[in-house]
């Protein structure tokens, strides 16, 4: 009586490994499929091919899209030799038109849709996760300006030269004179603001939302007229003869674009000029994605030439637009031979789950550039127009 019973439930467990080997099976044939469009294998001798380990790895990436790819690659469920040039094809391939929505994509764009993640106290958010990660550690990574932004590489190979470069191209964009005002919306570790007071002999209010950076851009800038503030963009009074921001827009999010050009036309003078260096999409987006939100940048989003043209509209004349995207991608791979040189200083701090994530934060975004998926723009803009324009930009 009892043999029918229990050969039942062995059946059904039989027919559930059955179908398991199916289910992963056809993940596998459709993963290994779209990766071919790219001149990606599975298993393959080149440097971006791919090597896995695990094989669910198949069903992660096709059910989670980006975030189960990210994360599956910090479980070490599958390796690659040169992560930068996988991502490139990846992206040069439009492999990410090709994959199915999933739920978890879906749930993050109606959130966005919602909620404003990056509001007063949810920007603060980005400040507690990344940039409070530790300035030796961050100061292993960069130059020695500690620039987190693109470097402009003219005439070298050296990324402290090609960061010097550019702070000397926003400096020489703002047009700054001794004496001069100047807002540093998004300030850093101090490097811009130092290298304007010291050398172009302007006042400068740095803005932060990390208390690491305030710490540390204080010690810095000591000695110059450079005064940095823990504070959010929105909150600061006064006027000024010209305002920066590098790295900053990234973290203002869709719904708060207008008030951040609102912000700055508030404290920039009639006569003044602001300059915006940031990332950008190739098209207006209302999310970012999923992998970079949850474990580098919180809240992060990037915007694209026409939000930014909205969001400033009436409030600015825009005159000047530069594009370099194309120099990130050799500072993203300087940034990563330093932090691997530097690794064994802080394995014991972050861990080895961390050590991949951040190379595959770091080389995946250098692919993205290198495809020309994300931009690097410096948009320069002035509240009436420039009479004459501005010659010396170019």
């Amino acid at each position: 009586m009892n043999a029918p019973s229990e050969a039942r439930p062995a059946a059904a467990l039989a027919g559930d490994a059955a179908g398991k080997r199916r289910r992963t099976a056809l993940a596998k044939s459709s993963l290994v499929e779209i990766l071919a469009s790219a001149d990606i294998r599975i298993g393959g001798g080149r440097p971006w091919d791919i090597r896995v380990h695990h094989e669910r790895f198949y069903e992660r990436v096709l059910a989670e899209g980006t975030l189960g790819f990210g994360e599956s690659y910090m479980d070490e469920w599958w390796d690659c030799d040169a992560l930068d040039a996988m991502c490139h094809r990846v992206i040069r391939a439009g492999i990410e038109e090709r994959m199915p929505l999933n739920f978890r994509m879906l749930l993050t764009m109606m959130a966005a849709a919602i909620f404003n993640f990056q509001d007063k106290r949810g920007a603060r958010r980005v400040g507690r996760q990344h940039y409070d990660l530790g300035n030796d550690f961050f100061e292993a990574m960069l130059d020695p300006a500690m620039q987190y932004s693109c470097a402009y590489f003219r005439g070298t190979e050296d990324l402290a030269v090609a960061q010097k470069l550019k702070l000397e191209l926003i400096c020489r964009k703002l047009g700054l004179q001794p004496g001069m005002r100047l807002l540093d919306i998004g300030c850093g570790w101090g490097g811009l603001a130092k290298h304007a007071a010291k050398y172009y002999e302007c006042e400068v209010v740095g803005v932060t939302i990390s208390r690491e950076q305030q710490a540390y851009a204080e010690g810095f800038c000591r000695g110059l007229p450079v005064d940095i503030r823990l504070q959010d963009y929105r909150d600061v009074p006064g006027v000024f003869d010209r305002i920066v921001s590098v790295g900053m827009m990234e973290h203002v999010g869709y719904k708060n674009y207008r008030a951040y050009f609102k912000a700055a036309s508030r404290c920039l003078e009639e006569d003044g000029l602001f300059l915006c260096h940031t990332i950008g999409n190739n098209r207006s987006t209302t999310h970012s994605d999923p992998w970079i939100t949850r474990h580098i940048f919180p809240n992060s989003m990037l915007p694209s030439v026409f939000q930014v043209a909205r969001a400033a509209e009436g409030l600015f004349v825009l005159e000047d637009v530069h594009n370099f995207g194309a120099d990130y991608d050799r500072t993203l791979l300087a940034w990563e031979a330093n932090f691997r040189q530097s690794w064994e200083r802080f394995s014991e701090r972050y861990g080895e789950r961390f050590y991949r994530m951040w190379r595959f934060y770091l080389l995946s975004c250098a692919g993205a550039f290198r495809a020309r998926g994300i931009q690097l723009f410096q948009f320069l803009l002035s509240k009436n127009g420039i009479e004459g324009g501005c010659a010396w930009v170019r």
